[in-house]
This record gives C-alpha cells, sequence and structure tokens, in this order.
C-alpha cells in the first residue's frame, strides 16, 4: 500500500451507509491545513474521494504545472478535491459536474475556502452538451477517474475538444482496473482520444512521493498541431 488506508479496487467503491454517514476525507496539503472534503452515501461513484483524485491533486503540489492566476476546469468534479487543490495553489477554478453534485461540492468550497488563494465556483456541466459559457478555453482541464463508463466516452470526447484550445493543458489521471469491461474502455477512450490529441505519460517519479501508485496514472494531454 502505497500510502495510509489505499487498496487495490476493481471499480467504483461502494461503501455503506455507516462507513459514510458524516464521512470527511482529510487531504493533507504540505503548504498548511488539511482539505476537509464531505463525501456522500447517496449519489453512487460521484461522492466519494477517489484514489486517482488524491493522486492528481497531491500531483498538483509538486509544482509541476504553474497554476497561480491560471483559468483551470476540473471536468467530473465529484467531491471537487483536485479543483479546490488546485484554487489553494492560486489558480481560478470552476469545478464542474451533473445537477445532483452540485450541493456537494458548494459544501466543499465553503468548508475549504478559507485556504483559496486563487478562487473556486461550481457549476453544471453535462458531457457532450454546449460549453459555450465555459469559453475562452480553459489553461488546465483536470480530471480525475473520469473513464470508466463506455457511454459516456463520446460525450466526454466531444466535450474535451470543445472546451480545449491550442495551449490548454490536459491532466487526466485514472486507475488502471482489470474486471469486466475496464480494460476494453480504456483502450477505446485512448484510441479515439489519439485522434485528435497528443498524449505524454507523466512518469511515476515525478508524482508526490507518498500519494503514488503503479497502478495509478497521470496522462498530459495536447491537442495535436494542424
Amino acid at each position: 500500500s502505497p500510502w495510509p488506508g489505499r487498496r487495490r479496487e476493481e471499480g467504483p467503491r461502494r461503501l455503506s451507509a455507516a462507513a459514510m454517514a458524516g464521512f470527511v476525507r482529510e487531504l493533507e496539503r504540505r503548504g498548511g491545513p488539511a482539505l476537509r472534503l464531505e463525501q456522500r452515501v447517496a449519489g453512487g461513484v460521484g461522492c466519494v474521494v477517489w484514489d486517482a483524485a488524491l493522486v492528481l491533486a497531491k500531483f498538483l503540489e509538486t509544482g509541476a504545472c504553474p497554476l497561480a492566476r491560471r483559468h483551470v476546469l476540473e471536468l467530473g468534479a465529484g467531491t471537487g478535491a483536485v479543483g479546490i487543490m488546485a484554487a489553494t495553489l492560486g489558480a481560478n477554478v470552476t469545478v464542474t459536474d451533473l445537477e445532483e453534485l452540485q450541493e456537494l461540492l458548494l459544501v466543499n468550497i465553503e468548508n475549504n475556502k478559507h485556504l483559496v488563494t486563487g478562487s473556486v465556483r461550481a457549476k453544471v456541466l453535462k458531457w457532450g452538451e454546449d460549453v459555450t459559457e465555459f469559453q475562452p478555453p480553459p489553461d488546465y482541464i483536470l480530471m480525475a477517474d473520469c473513464i470508466y463508463y463506455e457511454e459516456s466516452l463520446e460525450p466526454l470526447l466531444k466535450t474535451l475538444k470543445d472546451l480545449t484550445g491550442p495551449d490548454t493543458c490536459v491532466l487526466c489521471c485514472y486507475e488502471q482496473r482489470t474486471m469486466g469491461k475496464n480494460p476494453e474502455i480504456e483502450r477505446k477512450y485512448f484510441e479515439l482520444l489519439q485522434m485528435d490529441f497528443e498524449l505524454e505519460k507523466i512518469p511515476l517519479d515525478k508524482h508526490d512521493e507518498e500519494y503514488r501508485s503503479e497502478d495509478i496514472h497521470i496522462v498530459n494531454i495536447h491537442r495535436k498541431r494542424t
């Protein structure tokens, strides 16, 4: 186990209601008090802080990507862990997810607002739909564990194409899962992605030295130069 509590999981983790009732996940920060992230029993996979979100949030803290005063958008934000971490590093962040996750995002923004040195707001963004209100293209798009539903791949790719400009850096962090259709969905996603984007895997030794794992990958994605 690369860090305390890290367990190898084969898909969206379902915790019992008893385990989740009022369950706050603390995410320690290098530069001060920990983020306090509320989670929810109801609402399925979006309501838990996934390991890939922890890995990506802690990677942002390494300083590999300058975030101060940058415009950042998080897709499929869930609890908002990654986007809120970016906001504590000086970024101006919009965390996005479906309507039913807005209340949880707002709670977590409120709980951590005293740590934010940039700005952070929550908005509804449904993949595949109009993204005019999120223009101009952000400097960074952040995604953690967004690729385990086959039916969401095409809408997600459309949203990525619609949102990215030539200088947008997309950081996609995902846990490699070997059960069921997961490997096939992952393969298809990266195959489709490479039609319009260039991919570069960030080596494990560049991840946070504690919050890293052999089966969690961070990929740096850019639009292909036309």
